[in-house]
């Protein structure tokens, strides 16, 4: 058991791992109200976990999100059905991929996150202008479908013609199966998952827009990495204090300093000759993800 902790714990301390970290919050999350759904069902008491429920899960209701302004994201997050999440989190691993290779984590969490927030909200302005559904003011919107389209939409903008081996049917451009889920969820609108499907459209959406936008050197996700450091510098450790060793009438102080590299540059093009070169000799797939991100922005340079 100590080992499993401590394997979360790694996963959580590493940097640019925020795919698996996606992934480990929304499992995290549908577990515990998993064990409370059926606690407080064996005692008799479901109320109180529609309750929790409730705190969590946005609402078509205006006033709802008004007073629980934080639903907006934490429904991202949110799972009631084993398949449901099984297949988002599938989805979210196969293209996040991608997205993580070439772009990094935080763009990666940005994108997940936003197109989740930007659905939220499409999905209340419909159902509150929309005559048809003005009718259904308490339609509960949860799961982070919204969020993983955004992803898929979003690598599949960026890398259209990168290829998927789906079993049976056998290698797809990742465009088309974006292209077929985008389709699915279109026709699906008038049916009874009417909210979910806004939510997937509307993540697409996102998705689409924040990659067309950086092409134009304007990133979206910067006040949610904005944010994010805010966050991490709040629950960051204290650094140790500066030790000073005196030496009669001298001080001498010993600073500990940390660099910070960035590779915001484009490549030079004997970087990318190299990248070619080893890309002739050994496949695409041999690349590390940092060699990935060069060749993308070189590809990005005109």
């Amino acid at each position: 058991m100590s080992g499993f902790v401590d394997d979360i714990k790694e996963a959580f301390s590493r940097r640019d791992n925020g795919l698996i970290q996606l992934i480990l919050i929304n499992v995290f999350v549908f577990l515990l109200l998993l064990v409370l759904q059926v606690s407080f069902s064996l005692a008799g008491k479901a109320g109180i976990y529609d309750i929790i429920l409730n705190q969590v899960a946005l609402k078509s209701n205006l006033a709802h999100v008004l007073y629980k302004p934080w639903t907006l994201l934490t429904y991202c997050f949110v799972h009631q059905n084993v398949l449901h999440i099984l297949f988002n989190m599938l989805f979210l691993f196969w293209f996040g991929q991608l997205v993580q290779e070439y772009l990094g984590s935080r763009r990666l969490v940005s994108i997940y996150l936003l197109g989740g927030i930007f659905g939220g909200f499409v999905f209340i302005a419909l159902y509150n202008l929309v005559p048809l559904y003005q009718s259904q003011l308490d339609v509960l919107n949860l799961g982070a479908s919204g969020a993983v389209y955004a992803v898929m939409l979003g690598a599949a903008t960026l890398l259209p013609n990168y290829t998927f081996h789906v079993l049976i049917i056998g290698p797809v451009r990742i465009k088309y199966i974006a292209a077929f889920w985008v389709i699915v969820s279109f026709a699906q609108i008038p049916g009874t998952n009417a909210g979910g499907n806004i939510a997937h459209l509307s993540g697409a959406l996102f998705g689409y827009m924040y990659i067309r936008m950086l092409r134009r050197g304007i990133d979206l996700g910067q006040p949610v990495e904005a944010v994010l450091d805010f966050f991490k510098r709040l629950f960051a450790r204290q650094p140790r204090p500066t030790m000073q060793v005196k030496y009669r009438s001298q001080t001498r102080t010993t600073y500990t300093t940390y660099s910070t590299a960035t590779a915001e540059d484009y490549p030079g093009d004997e970087e990318i000759d190299a990248i070619l070169d080893k890309i002739s000799k050994s496949g695409y797939e041999s690349l590390t993800r940092e060699e990935k991100q060069k060749l993308y922005k070189a590809s990005q340079k005109n």
